[in-house]
């Protein structure tokens, strides 16, 4: 659904259709993965994309379609062999009987083991492969994990409010790993463009591209949550003060997410029913 530029996902009934669509090029061996960094190859991506049942969220950008491959790694249903992705026993098993309880548990591993650090997908943000720069990213998913908990079932909740609890509530997914640290993260240039400096490593712009991208390419598409978003264009400015962003768009391809709703499929992989 569309109004005004807002584009409404209900994501649960799409993750039970894409699940096994998935799997089953996986089974057909068309899912190819690097070996080194477990990401999907673009001949994969786009074999996802066209199997997805409602496609990407975006025309032009990879999400679900990136997301699966690693997915179903983390939640060891496929393992890479010679590159090529394969269904493990377990992937076999749930192919088979595919279940909605599978998408919680999906999400569940991901948080546990993901093959991933989810902000190495903010791309313009440079700098994080340099030693002892980023805090552990599965305690990071961890923080942001506990913050979904919080959020009333089935109540449409503003990105920028969950921020906001999440800064209050000691749910901060701290990305540097020092105040030292933060200056080897830049954007254009690592001098001028670093992090460092005062007033340009905001929170919404550190911790909270990071929460967006666990909650959009990941929670979406498990169908943990319902998503309303827009284009990434324009949606966000915080990051323009910034040196070198003047020719930027966007920060982030997940700078759009603008609200989100806890899922039946979320509430069950939360621990929030017993049901």
């Amino acid at each position: 659904m569309a109004e005004d530029g807002v584009i409404v996902r209900l994501t649960a009934a799409e993750a039970q259709a894409n699940l096994p669509a998935v799997l089953t090029l996986c089974a057909a061996g068309k899912l190819r993965c690097s070996e080194k960094t477990r990401r999907p190859s673009a001949a994969t991506i786009a074999a996802v994309t066209k199997a997805l049942t409602c496609r990407d969220f975006y025309p032009d950008q990879a999400i679900a379609a990136f997301a699966w491959p690693l997915l179903l790694q983390a939640g060891a249903l496929a393992e890479l062999a010679g590159g090529r992705m394969q269904l493990t026993t377990r992937g076999r098993a749930v192919a088979d009987k595919p279940a909605v309880k599978h998408l919680g548990l999906l999400w569940q591993r991901w948080i546990a083991r993901a093959p991933i650090d989810e902000l190495s997908r903010i791309e313009q943000i440079k700098g994080q492969r340099k030693p002892n720069t980023l805090t552990a990213a599965s305690k990071r998913r961890q923080a942001v994990a506990r913050a979904l908990a919080t959020v009333p079932p089935g109540q449409w909740v503003k990105v920028d409010t969950l921020f906001a609890a999440m800064r209050q509530n000691d749910f901060s997914p701290t990305v540097a790993r020092s105040d030292r640290s933060i200056w080897n993260l830049y954007i254009a240039d690592p001098h001028y463009g670093s992090l460092g400096y005062a007033g340009f490593h905001d929170w919404t712009l550190l911790e909270g591209r990071y929460t967006l991208c666990v909650l959009f390419e990941y929670a979406a598409t498990l169908g943990v949550i319902d998503v309303a978003y827009t284009d990434p264009a324009g949606a966000r400015n915080d990051f323009r003060s910034n040196w070198g962003t003047e020719d930027l768009e966007y920060l982030s391809r997940y700078d759009g997410l603008d609200a989100l709703r806890l899922t039946d499929v979320g509430v069950a992989a939360l621990g929030l029913t017993d049901d």
